[in-house]
């Protein structure tokens, strides 16, 4: 069974840096776009990155631009979002998607979520 699995969140103070991982098992992710969202307290889930397969392209929301990087590493299955200059507005949980579709801003196209890992910034 396909599965995601997220790590590397934690309690930070706000400047901090964290870099989060997303490991795919159960099948590959070969040819899936992959997406990081997030999702604060009584908001909705919301776009932060995604990157393309194989990765020559990625995207971010404007409030992470400049300070979130995605990457992904194929052969280890694995996508990774490198945050620094972290906000106390950055506090959320963060999920990891897989789009077979080639890429989205929107959470209803994409097919595989992960169950999150929490990122709290504190002030």
């Amino acid at each position: 069974q396909a599965q995601l699995v997220e790590s590397g969140g934690g309690l930070v103070q706000a400047g901090a840096s964290l870099r989060l991982s997303c490991a795919a098992s159960g099948r590959t992710f070969n040819s899936y776009a992959m997406g990081w969202f997030r999702q604060a307290p009584g908001k909705e889930r919301e776009f932060v990155a995604v990157i393309s397969w194989p990765g020559g392209i990625t995207d971010y929301a404007d409030s992470v631009k400049g300070r979130f990087t995605m990457s992904r590493d194929n052969a280890k299955n694995t996508v990774y979002l490198q945050m620094s200059s972290l906000k106390p507005e950055d506090t959320a949980v963060y999920y990891c998607a897989a789009d077979r579709s080639g890429g989205s801003y929107y959470v209803k196209d994409y097919d595989y979520w992960g169950q999150g890992t929490q990122v709290t910034v504190s002030s």
